[in-house]
């Protein structure tokens, strides 16, 4: 079993994989008047494949035990997949590079801080909604359209949380 330590989520760490959608640090200009200030172009969409479409939804997950045990990770080969927080769910994130195969050694774990949300690349191994502490709602933007998009790969992990 493989055993990662979720460190805190930056933008530096998660380059490879997408990605950290957080209004504190993204830029933005105002607009209505100067009334609301716009955090624009976050993430790269990705719908690829036949007939894709944007899907956007409202995911509600319930909270996951620690340390965290996985038993696969899944893909989404034709499209990207966004989950950004409505009420400051702090979630793990398990991640590994695209491929037709995860080599343990390039799993990254990592835990939000309520506030940022993250855009999956079209092709990137995650684990499936972990959100901690509480039931959590989460607005998600991903791919719909022909075609299969969900791959899943057995992988055993225990996840724990950095202090």
């Amino acid at each position: 079993m493989l055993t990662l330590e979720a460190k805190p989520l930056t933008q530096a760490a998660f380059e490879p994989f997408g990605e950290v959608l957080d209004a504190r640090t993204s830029p933005s200009f105002p607009i209505n008047a100067g009334r609301t200030q716009r955090h624009h172009d976050l993430a790269r969409v990705e719908t690829l494949g036949a007939n894709p479409r944007t899907l956007v939804s409202i995911f509600v997950s319930q909270p996951v035990s620690l340390p965290l045990t996985l038993t696969f990770l899944e893909r989404h080969p034709l499209g990207s997949q966004a989950f950004m927080p409505l009420h400051e769910e702090r979630f793990i994130v398990v991640v590994a590079p695209p491929g037709d195969t995860i080599a343990p050694q390039d799993v990254r774990a990592f835990v939000t801080d309520g506030r940022q949300g993250v855009n999956y690349r079209a092709g990137t191994w995650h684990a499936i909604q972990s959100v901690l502490e509480r039931e959590g709602e989460f607005l998600v933007v991903d791919r719909g359209g022909d075609g299969n998009n969900c791959d899943e790969y057995p992988l055993s992990l225990c996840v724990h949380v950095a202090p």
